[in-house]
């Protein structure tokens, strides 16, 4: 599919200290392109630039979340190399796997706003995100196995570490749809929002609660809790304390001992 091309097929915009990106391909259910992931990476470098920014929402425009890869974009066109021009590895290496390392080093932490379908790696990009609110009709589909490949863009990793092995595999290989619902009660999601009630508003909610924080400290939390599983015990406790050590020189800690102390609301700075 051709996007238009006065409009771009990703959107930043502010409210506050937070940062909303819509992902805007509404006509093929924001799936990515190689065009969409690059405007998404100059937003993000945004985002980092700009210190009053302290959360961050993703959302998707029109009906979906996000569809995963364009497979317009693999050249499927009969005739010498089709196996090689249709490769999906340097689309992964090349683009996905930049953006989910992106989004899981970004300075502020992120919220992904479901508002319809996230399948294959638009259902990664979701679990990428610190936090996910989904919308009551909102799905989340790992459509891999339907055209014999395998949940990339971090679904291998983020299927197992929040729903476990047996729900992971069940997911992948079966391919089929998880309500919003049930997302949040196996652990996929943070949240739904109610009936009603609009999830890029809860969303929105939520990352202002956040960006009122204090903002490094959250980010280190996101680091040694993703990386808790990888190391045995005695290295994360190690890890613990160089990071507390690390954050008792800043000011949001500081900040708030004296201000638990003084018995008053903390003015943290993110810093």
């Amino acid at each position: 599919m051709t996007d238009v091309p006065s409009e771009p097929a990703v959107l930043l915009s502010t409210r506050g200290a937070v940062a909303l990106v819509t992902l805007n391909r509404p006509q093929a259910l924001n799936s990515f392109t190689r065009q969409m992931h690059q405007q998404l990476w100059t937003a993000l470098d945004a985002v980092e630039a700009d210190p009053s920014l302290r959360a961050l929402v993703i959302t998707g425009a029109g009906r979906g979340f996000c569809a995963g890869a364009d497979l317009a974009e693999f050249d499927f066109e009969p005739g010498p190399n089709l196996v090689e021009r249709a490769d999906p590895g340097p689309i992964i290496d090349q683009a996905f796997n930049p953006t989910v390392r992106r989004l899981q080093k970004l300075r502020v932490p992120t919220i992904a706003a479901v508002n319809g379908v996230a399948a294959g790696a638009g259902a990664s990009l979701a679990m990428t995100c610190d936090l996910a609110i989904a919308a009551q009709g909102a799905s989340f589909i790992q459509a891999f196995s339907k055209i014999g490949l395998v949940p990339d863009a971090g679904g291998s990793w983020f299927l197992v570490k929040r729903l476990g092995l047996a729900r992971a595999l069940g997911l992948a290989m079966l391919g089929d749809k998880l309500s919003a619902k049930d997302a949040k009660e196996w652990g996929m999601i943070w949240d739904v929002a109610a009936e009603g009630e609009d999830c890029l508003d809860k969303a929105m909610a939520l990352a202002a609660r956040l960006a009122v924080m204090p903002t490094r400290a959250l980010v280190e939390t996101r680091r040694l809790l993703s990386e808790g599983a990888s190391r045995g015990l005695d290295a994360q406790l190690d890890q613990e304390r160089d990071t507390q050590s690390a954050l008792g020189r800043t000011h949001d800690y500081i900040e708030g001992v004296m201000a638990f102390l003084e018995k008053r609301p903390a003015a943290f700075r993110g810093n």
